[in-house]
């Protein structure tokens, strides 16, 4: 498949990450189910297997200090259950009114998977969106309207955090070429990678990445409550 080079999308004044990513555009017509799994599953992959290595390196190098010593402004960022468990592995359990402060490489380890996860959510152009078409083909789309009410829910009871992508993900979140082979199987082996790409999902996603940030639900409360003082 004949494919672009990476279109880099930088975001540094709202994103404590400084970008979006990046954008390739694929240029021709997909041509089977098979080279959209492949395509699709290949980038999530080597994002993951690469963030995992960086946080237990990360880890180790992170230090534990009294929560008190803390000084100045901190980005605190909620663990997904894989970095939960290499922490717990590494470091143990933290003792009350203890802070991790995260290495820079712990750090790049969190974003790798929480970036791997975003890109996994079957939706429209995201590598998610080919693993899930070229696993379910048109039904891929009442995948994703499930997709966008999830991240609607915790939007409004977890974080708005999420505002931006779902409102990306309404807007391009159907959309999806159809391949040119689009009736042959994909197989066992390309399911089963399916699968573990899915529970990769489950492991790397965090309902509310920024504890600190609000959500809508308590923006309203608070809104309500200062117009009733």
């Amino acid at each position: 498949m004949r494919a672009s080079l990476p279109f880099f999308l930088p975001l540094p004044v709202i994103s404590p990450f400084g970008t979006l990513g990046a954008v390739i555009r694929m240029e021709g017509t997909v041509p089977s189910r098979r080279a959209l799994f492949d395509t699709g599953i290949a980038g999530p992959l080597t994002s993951f297997f690469l963030s995992v290595p960086a946080a237990v390196i990360g880890l180790k190098l992170s230090n534990l200090i009294p929560a008190s010593q803390i000084k100045g402004e901190m980005i605190r960022l909620a663990d997904p259950l894989l970095f939960s468990l290499i922490q717990f592995l590494f470091m143990r359990d933290v003792p009350s009114h203890y802070e991790v402060v995260l290495h820079p490489i712990a750090y790049a380890g969190w974003v790798g998977l929480f970036v791997t996860a975003l890109n996994l959510l079957p939706i429209g152009q995201l590598d998610g969106g080919h693993i899930a078409y070229a696993l379910f083909g048109r039904n891929s789309r009442k995948i994703s309207v499930i997709v966008i009410a999830v991240v609607a829910f915790i939007f409004i009871f977890y974080s708005i955090a999420w505002f931006l992508l779902l409102i990306l993900m309404i807007l391009f979140g159907f959309k999806h070429p159809t391949p040119l082979d689009d009736q042959t199987p994909l197989g066992t082996r390309r399911r089963l990678i399916g699968g573990i790409a899915l529970l990769i999902l489950i492991l790397s996603f965090t309902l509310a990445p920024f504890p600190e940030v609000p959500s809508l639900i308590d923006l309203i409360n608070k809104g309500f409550s200062s117009l009733l003082r």
